[in-house]
Parts: structure tokens; C-alpha cells; sequence
């Protein structure tokens, strides 16, 4: 399957307040534990369903590292009732489509489907949680595919490549160190055996957020559920993710030498857990950072200094405490160290003067109109909603997410610009060019 490198950003404007009103949310859960969300919305005669597992690479250890990935796909080879890849052709001739993903801390399977196949889709969603298969020579040939894409994003591709020596730069001791496929050694080496006890107790209903919108009747939806998830037992939970990860007390960098066209800066810094209250006014200095050709770093490094070629931002959703990130890619001749001075001032301009009311207005509204735009179909909706519910707790924040990034002042601005953009808290990967070598571009 398709991983999608998700950056889920958060919020929705008036009218999707609005649309929520005229479509309440309904949540229901079963006595195993699992979590369903239905919001009704007979626009059009279809579903959105998402399935969120709060597992992912967050949950593994030395050994196992890319498991969660492989599990992922080997939900589409084969369970009692369905061959390997049957899942994906019962879906396509019932007029259905279907994708997944795997992240640090969940993986989410979505299917998108007329009502008329609601009935179907369901009893098919709760058959492979049921009865999947670890068919020993279908597990081999997904390996190899899965080191294959291991190849391609990773080992080849320079974004990747650096990513990975970022994060284990940037994490010493907790698992979002490594990456989300995995070591390399470790997709080698874990066996059916570990395959069977990891999804035994990452995919338990009591670890399952399901969420439904569209053409469907919320009671309806939850006399189905009890019908094909019931029977599904409670299991034990995963064992807590650990250890923590200890402060970072000074700058850390990291230089890559690769084939490539022109350099590249990536910067990530410390920050809390999404649930923490400074995950808005971190949004916020994102959007003055980098959102749009007048942000400050966009106007600085592009359009004035010419260092680089485009600038970017944002949060990671994150269960543990995470990462601010600003990536650069650089012009070929530019000097990273005046990268450094131009990023250094415009961190410094924050934390001392306060940002101008209109500007800063100006960073929320372009957060609330983008944000506005993730939820304006049904599977966006569905996927923000089991987003919430995940990573901040409660679906219905969902909908007060607008006022919270206006309650955001100048002041809380300067004070978490304060506390995690310094330079003690960051470590900083750039990649070489390697002179003399074929140019080889990271992928897109």
C-alpha cells in the first residue's frame, strides 16, 4: 500500500461550524472498547470510513522497527474469507476505493464507498481484523516489496535519507529516532511469530477509533458495528512507549554528502505532544514563519537574501513530545552559514518585538482558510474527526479549533519562540552536494 507521509493540519473555519450543526456528530462505544464516530451528511448517496489503530512506529522496539508498516500491508493479503489483494477488488466492483497509511503513532485504513455498500464494507473491515493471514510465503514477498519502497525512499531518495539521519540525531533514546519503515536489518529479520503477537494486540478493538461520514443513519451505523465488531475480543493494551526522551541541552548538526543538484537544510526543534495548549501558538509561528510569499523567512531567504529556493514549515501530529520542523532547500551556492545568521535574526525578531496586529490576524486567517479546506469533503471530515479523537482527545475540539487559534496573542508568540526555538534545542541536518557526482534528485 501507499504511505502517505501525513501532515494532518488542524482546523476548520465558520462554515464548518456550521456544517456541523446541521450535521451533528454522534459518537457510541462498544463494550470491547471500540470507538465509533458517525456524522450524518445526505449530500451525496456516499461514505467516508476511516479506521484509526493508535499503533505505529512509536510502539516498536530494536528488532521489530517497520512492523507497524508491514502489518499495514498485510491487511490486504489474505484473511479467511479474502486471497491476497481480493479485499482491493471486492472494494473496486462494489464501486469502492480504499487506501492506508502508517505514521509514528497510528495506522489508518480509509475506504470510500456508496451507501448501498455499507453493509458490505463493514462485515469485509471486521473479517480481516478477525481472521487475517500470515501466510509464510505471501509474508516473504511483501517483505521484499517492503524493502523495495525501503530502496526507493529511503536508501535513494535524499529527502528520506536525510530525515532519517535527522531524527536519529534528534532523538537519543525514544522510538520516533527511527523511521517509520524501519531499520533495514530489522525488515530482514522479524518472523511471522512476531507478525501474529503485534497485531494481536495493536489492531484489539479497544485500540480502534471508527469513524463514518456520510449518507448513513448514525443508528443505523451502530447496529451494524455491533453486529460485525462485537464479537472482535478486548485485548490486553500495548506496552507503554518508552523511555523518554531527556532534554536537549545543546545544538546538535548533521552533514549528509549525496549526489544532488543543490544543498539542503532541515531544522526540527523540541516541542510538546499535540495535546499540549502551546500546539496553537506553535501553529502560529509556523504560519508567520513560512505560510505564504510574505511570511518572514519566505520574504528573508527567497525573495530578499536569495539563499533559497522555498521554505517551509509545520508540526508533526504526535502522541509524545515531537518536532517543530523548518525545511530550506538552498540555492547551489549558498552559504549555510548565512542561512544560520538570516534564520538566527528572524528567531530573534520574535522572541523581542512583539508581532503587529495585523499580521499576526493575518497568519490566522491563512491558517483558517486552509484548514477550512481539509474538511470540506466527507473524507476529510471523517479523517480530522478520528484525527481529534487520536491526538488531542476529543473529537469535539475539532470545533473549537477556530477560537483557539484566535485566543493566540502576540505575546503567547514571543513567549514559545522563547521556549523551544533556541538554539541549544535544535539540531540541524544539511546535505551536500557531492562534488563531481551525478545530480540526483529526492523524490517528490
Amino acid at each position: 500500500m501507499t504511505r502517505i507521509p501525513v501532515l494532518w493540519i488542524l482546523c476548520c473555519a465558520g462554515a464548518a461550524l456550521s456544517g456541523a450543526r446541521e450535521y451533528p456528530v454522534s459518537d457510541h462505544t462498544l463494550a470491547n472498547g471500540m470507538k465509533i464516530i458517525v456524522q450524518e451528511n445526505h449530500a451525496i448517496p456516499n461514505v467516508a470510513l476511516y479506521l484509526f489503530f493508535r499503533v505505529g512506529s512509536r510502539n516498536e522496539k530494536p528488532g521489530i522497527t517497520g512492523i507497524s508498516h508491514f502489518l499495514e500491508h498485510m491487511m490486504f493479503n489474505g484473511s479467511k474469507a479474502y486471497g491476497p489483494r481480493e479485499f482491493d477488488q471486492v472494494m473496486e466492483n462494489n464501486g469502492g476505493s480504499n487506501n492506508a497509511y502508517t505514521t509514528r503513532d497510528v495506522t489508518v485504513y480509509s475506504d470510500w464507498f456508496s451507501r448501498s455498500a455499507l453493509d458490505l464494507v463493514l462485515s469485509m473491515e471486521a473479517e480481516r481484523l478477525a481472521n487475517l493471514k500470515f501466510d509464510p510465503g505471501v509474508t516473504e514477498s511483501e517483505r521484499n516489496v517492503v524493502l523495495s519502497e525501503w530502496r526507493t525512499s529511503v536508501e535513494n531518495d535524499n529527502s528520506g535519507f536525510l530525515e532519517q539521519e535527522l531524527h536519529a540525531a534528534l532523538y537519543r533514546q525514544h522510538p520516533y529516532r527511527w523511521p517509520v519503515l524501519g531499520w533495514e536489518r530489522d525488515i530482514r529479520s522479524w518472523t511471522v511469530a512476531d507478525l501474529r503477537a503485534y497485531f494481536e494486540r495493536g489492531y484489539a478493538p479497544n485500540n480502534c477509533v471508527m469513524v463514518a461520514v456520510g449518507d448513513v443513519a448514525a443508528d443505523h451505523f451502530v447496529r451494524l458495528a455491533e453486529k460485525y465488531f462485537a464479537p472482535l475480543p478486548r485485548r490486553d493494551p500495548l506496552p507503554p512507549v518508552g523511555p523518554a526522551e531527556p532534554a536537549q541541552h545543546e545544538e546538535r548538526r548533521v552533514e549528509v554528502d549525496r549526489p544532488a543538484q543543490a544543498p539542503r537544510q532541515v531544522i526540527a526543534y523540541h516541542v510538546p505532544p499535540t495535546a499540549d495548549p502551546d500546539y496553537w501558538p506553535m501553529q502560529t509561528v509556523s504560519a508567520l514563519l513560512t505560510l505564504g510569499r510574505g511570511s518572514r523567512l519566505y520574504h528573508r531567504l527567497v525573495r530578499h537574501e536569495k539563499l533559497a529556493v522555498s521554505v517551509s514549515s509545520w508540526l508533526h501530529l504526535s502522541l509524545d513530545p515531537g518536532e517543530f520542523v523548518i525545511d530550506l532547500n538552498l540555492k547551489r551556492h549558498a552559504d549555510p552559514a548565512g542561512v544560520d545568521r538570516a534564520l538566527d535574526d528572524e528567531m530573534e525578531r520574535l522572541k523581542t518585538t512583539p508581532v503587529p496586529s495585523r499580521e499576526l490576524q493575518a497568519a490566522r486567517n491563512k491558517l483558517l482558510t486552509a484548514h477550512a479546506r481539509a474538511i470540506h469533503t466527507d473524507s476529510g471530515m471523517a479523517e480530522w474527526l478520528g484525527s481529534y479523537a487520536v491526538f488531542f482527545g476529543d473529537y469535539r475540539k475539532l470545533f473549537s479549533a477556530p477560537q483557539a487559534v484566535e485566543r493566540v496573542t502576540a505575546q503567547d508568540v514571543q513567549r514559545v519562540t522563547r521556549k523551544y526555538l533556541v538554539a541549544a534545542n535544535r539540531t540541524i541536518a544539511t546535505l551536500k552536494p557531492t562534488a563531481g557526482a551525478s545530480a540526483r534528485e529526492p523524490a517528490k
